[in-house]
This record gives structure tokens, sequence and C-alpha cells, in this order.
């Protein structure tokens, strides 16, 4: 339907709704609907169009007032169980049985939100329906012991035992507490909003948490979750009558507009008289030093997020003060020699945007000295002006994204909803101002010719009081503090209470555990809408592989639409490679681009880069032979995007980045070698699980290992060594980058994976033809591998509160081959055994699993309260399969809920890096039509027969660890090694 007719056929009267407006959302080539459901006040916004992945959500203002995690407590709690729903959890009885393409609830400081996407319409409608039902009618009213389970609660085994505190939300936040990142982000805005909603933390302090009362909980619930109050959303190719006819008869007109009066408008903050100063504290282990390990951060407010001007240009403009490698701000700091990571956090989902400069790994009496450079830098650039390639690249950038609109797996959906909510939530009547951004484009374009962004930071940074510069300080024994005031205040409260209450907790810790052990009944199951086998094909999603020659030179086409964009994939063998040197291939990854070539300085070429194409980026990638396990081949690979008539502008940048980079260009490799250690250790804290999965599996497993050398600990353990020796060992770092080059980038080495249609692969193919007779041949011969596997289970200390438990092992060593039901079992561990055990009872955040085609298997939790309780469940996984049972209804729902998984929809640039894959793994259509079929004929028998190969990769016993010093030091027994996870300097 062309979008004249799709506007016409919706412009009409829509009877229990208001129509507040319609437009044409050229850009999206869709139209936008604002309707008010005139009974109960609902407000609803839509996107029409022709997109099959359709997106549905609700969404409530909800602000806090103060720091109990109410708001996410009842975003968890909302999803166990409702009045057409009685079952446990709905939640995981979707993610279990149905096609979506998303499913989940997010709190944000000022909102919480409701989103699902599917591209099966009687799918989507029950999902949809699941989620109405939850949010307005939700068990939680009913049972005391989901707000226990999902918030908080006492634990008392028994009366002489020690107490406790337990609940999901608490754990997961202890999570987030023990990440500085995190921590630095919080306090920020107590800083920046003392007299705004925005200074509470929506999400829960866990020094908090335990004050929050059921009935508080209910009430808040009661009031603010009214339809007066929502902002509902609807996309893609959907009938709009019959969807809001639905929404009225069903849920809107049982709410009067009239029944509640709230306030949920988020106080606006003044600006302050001057700029403020703050210091605060993170905690740290033992292990790591306390100098050199500052954030320093530079915070202001700018406007609000309901300006589309301002809201655009602040993010080019972060890209041309810091984003891009060079910007001029970020490399003032670097050069001032203050701190080793420069890097910005814009935060635009609130009503008053804030903008973070942040140097990391420095001292708190460089403060000062911090404070001058940016602001100097920055009057500097006011005086001087910009540069108009930096803003034009940064505009670029953007706008390629803007139109390209490729969110990687999250539904376009989804994500235009996200920034519709970053207006819409503050001024019902913009919805669209951000996602239709073509106008606000070409505004900024125009005026950046005329000193827009010098004015815009004047304007914005400079003379805006509304600062807050905060130092946040390492501690050393900041988490032990914690701890023990925890102990302390459960201790002091377990000593007033008398015989009888403390029998009455141990009575309640029980009832709860009763609870929880109590499955939903089979008629209340049945209740949760899931489709039939039969609505699901038999045929996966198609190939796109068509072998082409040229220039001598493998090139796999994948032919498709991609609306004039090519996606070029230069992929090249590593196999000459010595091992060695393989860990350095991470490090090349990260400084190809990044580093000044022989026709350009490094921020000269990101710019043009980013003004004429969609990007260049490289990394490695491993892949297995699916029909030899033991051939494994390490891939670097080199990918652009571009305009059809840009290709010959992309391969000639490649060539550049590849053969001209200057290593020897010390000063700017150490800065890069500094920043990769300090975002590494960013990460491990704060995604431990990735950490203690890599970590356990490269004991075993070939692929694991070489991974983990190029992109886990392994990797970080030489970039450690490479930061604290660099000035010993600068020369031999650039050596090895020169020598990898040679190894890799040469004619025999190299396939071509080339994404467009036929149009696309006619401009490519002369372009490409002219690049490979540049091409270096060589007749080096192949490296032999020498992985040798081992055993250490070892424990990574931090100073978090939590822990990452992971168990791996392999079952093909124990003769067992792989089939499709193993697919079926990881949403059966995901969402029954490990979510029961490890999540409801045990209150981690998370627990996840998965295995491999080699037979490579994992367990492994996130942000989990235990340690050695998580790790018996994982020993109890096969005996749980032996006796595997549930009705046949309950079976396809673990089937639907896999071809869910498999039926991701994909974007062109997705679809042919899987064609890609499966070319180079050996994997052909009927493999995965066979392994299809394995899923869709999976039944409970089939799933006990895969205990043998559960219980001998678990039997293996590799073991990770990622958490508490003092949790992991308790549990020395279950370790061969324990040592800190940040390694410090020398």
């Amino acid at each position: 339907m062309n979008l004249e007719t799709r506007y016409n056929k919706l412009n009409k009267d829509y009877g229990a709704y208001e129509l507040v407006n319609i437009e044409k959302l050229n850009d999206l080539n869709s139209v936008g609907l604002l309707l008010k459901h005139k009974k109960s006040g609902a407000r609803v916004a839509i996107i029409s169009n022709d997109d099959d992945n359709k997106v549905f959500s609700i969404g409530f203002k909800t602000p806090p007032d103060n720091d109990t995690g109410m708001q996410h407590i009842i975003e968890h709690s909302t999803l166990c169980g409702s009045r057409k729903y009685p079952v446990k959890d709905p939640f995981v009885e979707l993610c279990k049985g149905s096609l979506n393409t998303f499913l989940n609830a997010m709190t944000y400081p000022d909102k919480t939100v409701y989103p699902v996407a599917s591209c099966n319409m009687a799918d989507f409608k029950n999902i949809m329906d699941v989620y109405m039902d939850a949010v307005f009618y939700p068990a939680m009213y009913e049972h005391e012991e989901i707000f226990k389970q999902e918030g908080w609660h006492y634990e008392l085994e028994d009366v002489d035992g020690e107490l406790a505190y337990n609940g999901v939300v608490f754990n997961e936040m202890k999570g987030v507490y023990s990440s500085a990142d995190d921590v630095l982000s919080r306090y920020t805005f107590v800083s920046l909003f003392p007299d705004s909603e925005y200074k509470n933390e929506s999400g829960g302090d866990p020094e908090a948490i335990p004050q929050l009362k059921y009935e508080d909980f209910i009430k808040y619930h009661k009031e603010y979750y009214h339809p007066v109050n929502s902002y509902i959303y609807l996309y893609g190719d959907i009938d709009v009558d019959e969807r809001l006819e639905y929404l009225d008869k069903e849920y809107l007109s049982a709410f009067d507009k009239n029944d509640v009066n709230i306030d949920a408008e988020v106080t606006f903050q003044k600006a302050f008289d001057a700029p403020k100063y703050e210091t605060r504290e993170y905690a740290i282990t033992d292990d790591e030093p306390e100098e050199d390990n500052t954030y320093l951060s530079y915070n202001v407010v700018i406007g609000t997020s309901t300006d589309p001007v301002s809201y655009l240009a602040l993010q080019i403009l972060d890209y041309a003060l810091i984003m891009a490698p060079g910007a001029p701000l970020k490399q003032a700091l670097i050069d001032a020699g203050i701190g080793t990571d420069v890097y910005s956090v814009l935060e635009t989902s609130v009503y008053q945007p804030v903008y973070s400069i942040i140097t990391k790994n420095a001292n708190e009496s460089d403060r000062d000295r911090f404070v001058k450079v940016v602001e100097d830098t920055l009057s500097d650039i006011v005086k001087n002006g910009l540069s108009k390639r930096m803003v034009k690249a940064g505009i670029n950038y953007y706008e390629f994204k803007y139109r390209e609109a490729d969110f990687g797996p999250y539904p376009k959906g989804l994500m235009y909803y996200l920034t519709m909510m970053d207006s819409w939530l503050y001024d019902e009547n913009k919805p669209f101002i951000h996602v239709e951004a073509g106008e606000t484009f070409e505004i900024i374009k125009k005026d950046s010719e005329n000193g827009f962004f010098e004015k815009f930071i004047e304007d914005n940074i400079i003379n805006n009081n509304h600062e807050v510069v905060l130092s946040l300080v390492p501690k050393h024994g900041l988490a032990e503090k914690k701890e023990a005031k925890e102990a302390e205040q459960l201790a002091k409260y377990k000593a007033t209470l008398s015989k009888e209450e403390l029998e009455e907790l141990v009575k309640q810790t029980k009832a709860l555990k009763e609870y929880q052990d109590t499955p939903s009944s089979q008629k209340d199951l049945e209740k949760i809408p899931q489709l039939e086998l039969k609505d699901i094909t038999r045929e996966p999603a198609k190939l796109y592989i068509d072998p082409k020659k040229t220039g001598g030179v493998d090139v796999i086409h994948h032919n498709m639409f991609t609306n004039g964009i090519a996606y070029i994939m230069m992929c090249y063998d590593c196999k000459n490679v010595p091992d060695e040197l393989l860990p350095y291939i991470g490090l090349l990854s990260s400084v190809l681009g990044l580093m000044d070539t022989e026709k350009y300085t490094y921020t000269e070429l990101t710019n043009e880069i980013n003004i004429n194409c969609g990007g260049i980026s490289t990394d490695a990638a491993i892949y297995t032979d699916n029909k030899d396990f033991d051939k494994c081949t390490i891939m670097y690979e080199v990918k652009g995007k571009v305009l059809y008539d840009n290709i010959q502008f992309v391969l000639d940048m490649m060539n550049e980045i590849i053969y001209k980079t200057k290593f020897s260009d010390y000063k700017r490799l150490k800065e890069i070698i500094a920043k990769l250690k300090s975002r590494m250790e960013s990460t491990m804290t704060s995604a431990g699980h990735s950490t203690a999965m890599l970590a356990g599996m490269a004991q075993f497993s070939r692929n694991a290992y070489y991974s983990n050398e190029m992109r886990g600990y392994g990797f970080y353990e030489l970039i450690q060594k490479l930061d604290s020796q660099f000035d010993e060992l600068k020369e031999d770092i650039a050596d090895k980058l020169s020598k990898l080059v040679d190894y890799i980038f040469h004619k025999e080495n190299i396939i071509v994976s080339f994404t467009a249609d036929d149009k696309g692969y006619d401009a490519f193919a002369p372009a490409f033809g002219k690049y490979v007779e540049g091409l270096k041949k060589s007749d080096m011969p192949a490296c032999e591998r020498k992985y040798t596997p081992a055993n250490v289970k070892t424990g990574y200390t931090s100073a978090s509160q939590v822990q990452y438990v992971a168990r791996c092992g392999n079952f093909r060593d124990g003769g067992y081959e792989y089939t499709g039901a193993l697919r079926v079992l990881k949403v059966i561990f995901s969402y029954d055994y490990l979510w029961i055990n490890v999540r409801v009872k045990g209150g981690a955040y998370g627990c996840m699993s998965g295995s491999y085609r080699n037979g490579d298997m994992y367990m492994v939790s996130y942000r989990d309260p235990n340690l050695r309780k998580t790790n018996e469940i994982y020993e109890n996984a096969a005996d749980y399969l032996e006796h595997f049972d549930v009705s046949d209804r309950d079976m396809v729902k673990f089937i639907i809920g896999t071809i869910g998984d498999m039926d991701t929809p994909m974007n062109p640039a997705a679809k042919g890096t899987r064609s890609f894959g499966a070319y180079i793994c050996n994997t052909d259509y009927e493999s995965l039509k066979k392994e299809r079929g394995q899923v869709l004929d999976c039944n409970v028998e089939r799933i006990r027969e895969l205990a043998p190969l559960v219980r001998c990769a678990m039997d293996e016993n590799y073991f990770c660890v990622v958490g508490s010093s003092k949790e992991i030091n308790k549990e020395s027994e279950l370790f061969d090694k324990i040592q800190p996870l940040i390694k410090v300097q020398g």
C-alpha cells in the first residue's frame, strides 16, 4: 500500500478514540497516528506500514520518590501472573512458547515500558493480551510472595541460622552497584538533580530496597498503572481498527480518567547559581591501587528532550568533541596526561538531557586541571571553530544510521518506540519528532555552516551553570564495609525478634519456597495462548550463496535487495600466523583504522570514512567446519558498508588501512592500549558471565581458547602487560603488528562476502578486480596450531557483591553427537530448570546455557548471590533430564519457543552474514533442514536422551567464577587457582 493510500484510509473517525493528529512519516514510509481514548484518557500512538515485524508496547510515567526501587520491582512483579493468566510466570511461558522477536520490560529513571514484537499475527495478539492483562490486573495483589521473590524478603532457614536478604531485584542491583561506571552514573544524577525525581534510584539502591513495604508497593501500582497515565504504541502491518477496538473493549473501557488523581510529572530542575564540585567513592579490592584509579567527570544538563534540533545536535556534537578518534576535547585530555581513557555519556531518555565528559584512571588531584583543559579547549573551539570535516562526518555518520535503520537483532519498531518516548513522555503531542528526523538533519546541515555548533557549545556548556564536576575515587574496604553494615543491620534486627517472631520468619521462608516449588496447574497453564506446530514451516530461512570468481579470488555473493547499500566483508585466513602472535590479532583489530596511515592522520581517516560511507571496521572471527570439528579457521575480517556509487572509495580506504598504517606512532599506540585496558576492565566487571564462560571453555575448547586469547581474559592479560611495560616493549609491539600484516593480508588468504543485488555486484566486480591486482602474494606455509587443553578451576575476585558462575564441558569427548534437540534443551534450561532453581529460588538476576555442534556446552549465572549452590544445580541437571516429564502441550510450547529463537527476523546485512557463515562452516541447507526437523519432532523421550550428554559435559567439571572476593575465598576448595580479576600494574 502506498503512503497516500494508507494516509487516506487511516484519516477518519475512531469512535472510542479522539484522533489528535495524523501525519505522513515520509522517511519511514509510514503513517503516524496520535489518539486519545475518550473514557480512560489513554494515549495511543501508531506507526502504520508494511513491516511484518509488528510491535506493541504499553508504558507508564513512573518517577520515583525514593531509592527503594518500587518501579523496578513492579516491572518484575507485573509479569508474574494476572487475572486472565493466573500462572506464576506468564512472561516465561511466553518465552518458552511464542514466536516473539522481542519480549521484555524495562525500568528507566522516569518511565516503565513493556514492549513485545512478533512477525506472526496470532502470536502478536496473544502476547499483547498477556501483557495488557499483566499491567492492569497483576496477581501480585493476591500473592505477596511475588513481591518477596522479585523484590526482597528476609530469609531464615532456622531459628539459630543467619538472617539474610534475598530477592531478584535486590541481587540485580547489587550487581549494578558493583560496577564503577554504574555508580558514577547514579551519583551524576543525584548531583545534577537535587530537586527532581531523578535524584532517586528507580532501579533501587540495595541499601534502601529492604525499606520498601508491600502496602506502599501495591498503592503505587494502583495509582500509576492506570490508562490515564499510559502510553500505548502499535507498529507495523496491523489492522488498526481491529487492534483499537480490542484495546477499547477488552481493557480501556473498564477505566475512567477521573478514577485516579496523580501527579506523575517530572520536576524541572532549575540551573544552579554556580557549578558544583563533588567527591564520591567506589569499591575496589585490596589488589587494586587507589592511585591512577579515579574517575573525573564534567557533567552538564542541556535543554529538554522535546527540542528536536538540540536532541540531534547533541549527538553530532558528541561525535565531534569526544566520540571520533582524534576528536579535539578527547585528544586534549589525553595529551594533558589526565587519565588514560576519555569517553562521554549522552543520556537523552530523560526530560533534561545530560552530557558527561569522563576521564578514567586519573587522580583526584588532577580535578582542577581536568576542568581547565575541558573549558579551555571548548573556549578555543568557540573562538576558532570546529573542524568542518569533523562536523560533516558526524552529521553523515548519524544520517547514514538513521536512513539504514539497522538495529541488529532488535526490531525497528521497538527502537522507534524507545526513541519516541524521549519526547512523547514529556509532551503528549510530540511522539514523532525524533523518528521523523529528515528535516532536522537538513536544518543542522544548513546551520552548521554558520557557526551553529560553536554557539551551541558556548550557550549550553561554557555559559551553563547547570554543571557538576564529580570525582569518583577508589576506596579499599568499601565493599567489605557495606557487607559488614548489612550483616550488622540484619543481626541487630534479628536480636529484636522474639522466639515466636523468629519462628514466624522461618515459617515465611519455607512458605515462599513452597510457593516457588508448587507449579502452576495445568488448567491455568493452558490459559496462556500458544500456537500449534502446524503453524510453523519445516523449511529453514533461505541461504543466499552464489559463489563467484573475481580477479582469481572467491567472492560469495549474497544476492538480495539492500536498498542500494553494499555490505562488503574481506575475510583473510590467519593460517600463516604463528600461535605466539595470535593474541596480537585482537590488538590489530583495535588499531587498524585508528592510527595514522601514509595519506591520512587517524582523525582525517575517520572523517573521510564517515563522510563517504556507513563505516569500516575490522575484527577476528573463528569458524568451525561442521563436517570436521577439528578444522578451526581464524579469519581476520575487514567490513564496510557503502552506497553502490562509493564502492571504489571503500576498497581504497580498506587498502590504506591494511597496508599503510604507521604502527610506529608510539604515542598513539600507547593511547589505544591504555584505552583498551580500561574498557576491558569495565566490561569484565559488568559482564562477568561472559568472562567466566569463555575462560572456562578455553580450558578444553580450541575455538574458545583462541577466542579467549584474542578477545577474552587471555587477551586482557596481554593488554595489561603491554600497558604496564609499554616503554620497554613498544618497538616489539609495532614489529609484531607489522608482521601480522605480512602474515595475513595476501591474495592466497582472501575470500570475500558481498551482500547486495546484481546491480551492486556489477558496481563491485570491476573495482574489486582492480583491488586484487594490488594484493601481495605469498607462499608461506600454514602454521601448526599447538593448543593444549588444561583444567584449572579458577576464581577471579573483584569488589563485586554478586557472582557469575560458569560450568562447562564437551559431550563429543564421551562419544555423543549433536542433535537439534539440544536447541530445545536450551529453552528448557533457560526458562524451566535453571530459571526456577537459579533465578526464582536462588535470587540470581539471570541464567544462561548453550551447546554447539562441536560438543562444547556451558551453563552460567548472572548477578548471582550464590556460588556453591548454583554449581550444585548444574551438577544435578542430568538427573533432572533423566526424569523430565511434561505434557504434550508443554512440549509443543518449548519447541515453538525454540523456533522463535531460530527464526529471528534478519536485515540484509544479517542474512549475508548468516549465509557466509554457513558457507565457511561447510553447512548446507539440508543440514539446517535436518536440524530444524529434529527441533520440530522433539519430544519428552528425545530430551531424556540428552541426559548422558549433559552428564558427560558437566562431569568434565571445567569451572570458572567471577565475583566477590569474600565468597570465592569462602569456597576456596572448589578452585585450583584464585586470582584478582583486575591485574595491577607491573
